[in-house]
């Protein structure tokens, strides 16, 4: 059958299709696949293995040898679940193919071979593009690749740089037989697939409010996604596991990478303000409500480039004087490897008086990023040693001298859906072309929203900004996202008219020079900040202490701020026991 344009009517379906997911990046929990197979019935398990950062870390490894670029710790993930999954009827479908989707795919064959399992194998290319002068140059695909190659009996489909939805969508196109102008139903199930890409990040992990999870945090279960043929989905957890899935979790990670309102994906933009959540059990949460419109015409295409080489070394600045020490070394190192290329940070971890040597000391880190690898090698750290007994009193460094590491650049463009060939390779060597959307255009940029309304008025007492709103950070290429939602109806106006750009800017004063964008997500009682260059060239170039902004949000609540008085009170919360300094 065609890629959705036509065919054979679709058989019955079950009601509810149960998507697993067991991993959220590469490197992420070896054992997920094993446990999520073992702990309930799936239908489909997947594995999100690709970012921006993972694209530049595959390009290297093709540079050595062209017959790799793909995720190899999913091999050995593989090869101790394979049977299982082929036993259970459980269709794996992973991003894991990276810059070589056929390379994997024929690594999995050989796995399997060795393994006696018949395996029905397709998957899905036409995302990387010839770019003379990009190390990595790949189109973000949509989802109807991999449902073709599911509707042709794949036991295993791979990708290569699809969007990390699709792994979800690619399956719900398949089973309830969605074609593309079921916008809302794409919709949803983008939306189910953006909450459980990520892994454990929707089952408590990397959460504000950990302390308040039944585990206290310790080991987050990976997450299930039931769903339904309108589109809706419950998310949930496979029984027994650790963490939670809860509204707040869930909501956390639905603010996790994303900008405005609408979502833009290659089947469908996703309307985020529409999505609602509800509470549907314990560890159940129903997403409904989710609304869709046309695609773009053009698909984003992440750009990966070798920038230069680059160094780094970290000085010890102890006790009194601490900036004129600083100084000095910025003096004596410039002086003698010369300001090209160079940046200081001084990080202020020192306090008065102090009882031991850690307590006491500040930071100097040091970052030397050039095209010569040499002068940013060995001439710059040995440099930086030679001044051990030259420069500021009880001088020492976190480091022994080391040799520069290349270093890359992302960024991001645009193509036609039309210039990009679109395959699916179904499991009998076949290869399906797959048709762009028959209805796209032009998306119009979103108007930030800087504020609906004055901040909510009467008594305030100071405290942990954290105390009334969660957040969850992350990049995307150079820029960040800050998501900060109201734990509470009450507290909900209050944050909603309080926190604007401008306090944004004088909580967090490194945002103050850049461009920032405010979006309202009334829904999830949420306000998302869209930081633009925050992060530099992006991840793999920032020397920024947190180059990927994953703990911006963190320190947003560390804020000590004006809170209002009765939207707690009224919320009936429970005191919350933190340390509040003057």
């Amino acid at each position: 059958m065609n890629a959705r344009g036509g065919g054979p009517e679709v058989p019955p379906v079950s009601d509810v299709l149960r998507v697993g997911n067991a991993s959220g990046f590469y490197g992420d929990r070896f054992s997920a696949w094993r446990e999520m197979l073992d702990g309930g019935h799936l239908d489909v398990l997947t594995g999100d293995y690709l970012a921006e950062l993972t694209m530049l870390i595959l390009g290297r490894d093709r540079m050595r040898d062209p017959d790799l670029g793909y995720a190899k710790t999913f091999l050995r993930q593989l090869e101790g679940c394979l049977g299982t999954a082929l036993d259970q009827r459980v269709t794996i479908v992973t991003n894991a193919g990276g810059l070589n989707p056929a390379g994997l795919a024929a690594a999995i064959r050989a796995l399997a071979d060795r393994l006696g399992l018949p395996v029905r194998i397709g998957y899905v290319e036409g995302d990387a593009l010839t770019r003379p002068d990009a190390l990595t140059a790949n189109a973000y695909l949509g989802a109807f690749g991999i449902a073709a190659c599911l509707d042709a009996g794949a036991d295993v489909v791979v990708t290569g740089r699809v969007t990390d939805a699709s792994l979800v969508v690619g399956p719900a196109i398949a089973r309830f037989g969605w074609r593309r102008g079921d916008l809302d139903a794409l919709a949803g199930a983008t939306v189910a697939g953006h909450l459980i890409e990520c892994g454990a990040q929707v089952t408590g992990g990397n959460f504000s409010f950990f302390t308040e999870l039944p585990d206290g945090g310790r080991r987050p279960g990976f997450p299930v996604a039931e769903l339904r043929a309108n589109g809706s989905a419950v998310i949930t957890k496979q029984p027994g596991t650790g963490g939670a899935v809860t509204v707040e979790t869930v909501t956390a990670q639905l603010l996790y990478e994303v900008g405005g309102p609408a979502y833009l994906g290659p089947d469908v933009v996703t309307r985020l303000d529409s999505v609602r959540l509800s509470q549907d059990g314990p560890d159940r949460v129903l997403v409904s409500g989710t609304r869709g419109t046309p695609p773009p015409d053009t698909l984003k295409v992440g750009v990966n480039n070798l920038g230069g080489f680059r160094n780094s070394m970290t000085f010890v600045l102890c006790g009194l004087d601490i900036p004129a020490k600083a100084a000095l070394v910025r003096e004596q190192l410039t002086n003698t490897v010369g300001p090209d290329g160079l940046e200081f940070t001084l990080a202020r971890t020192d306090h008065p008086d102090a009882a031991d040597t850690e307590t006491a000391s500040a930071l100097l880190h040091v970052h030397l990023r050039d095209g010569d690898r040499t002068r940013a090698g060995r001439a710059f750290s040995a440099a930086a040693v030679e001044l051990a007994l030259a420069s500021y009193p009880g001088c020492t460094l976190t480091t022994l001298p080391g040799d520069a590491t290349p270093y890359g650049v992302f960024t991001a463009d645009a193509v036609p859906q039309e210039a990009v060939d679109h395959v699916a390779v179904l499991p009998d060597g076949t290869r399906l072309p797959i048709d762009p959307p028959p209805v796209s255009g032009s998306v119009a940029a979103e108007p930030p929203t800087e504020v609906a309304g004055p901040a909510a008025t009467g008594p305030t007492r100071r405290g942990l900004l954290g105390e009334l709103v969660g957040a969850r950070s992350g990049d995307k290429g150079g820029d960040a996202n800050l998501g900060v939602w109201a734990r509470t109806d009450a507290t909900w106006p209050w944050l909603r008219g309080w926190l604007t750009v401008a306090r944004l800017a004088e909580l967090l004063p490194e945002t103050a020079p850049l461009t920032v964008e405010r979006y309202e997500l009334p829904n999830l009682r949420a306000v998302n900040f869209v930081i633009r260059g925050l992060l530099g060239a992006g991840v793999a170039a920032s020397t920024r202490f947190d180059p990927q902004a994953k703990a911006l949000g963190e320190l947003l609540r560390s804020r000590i701020v004006e809170l209002p008085v009765e939207p707690a009170a009224s919320d009936g919360a429970a005191p919350v026991d933190r340390e509040v300094r003057p």
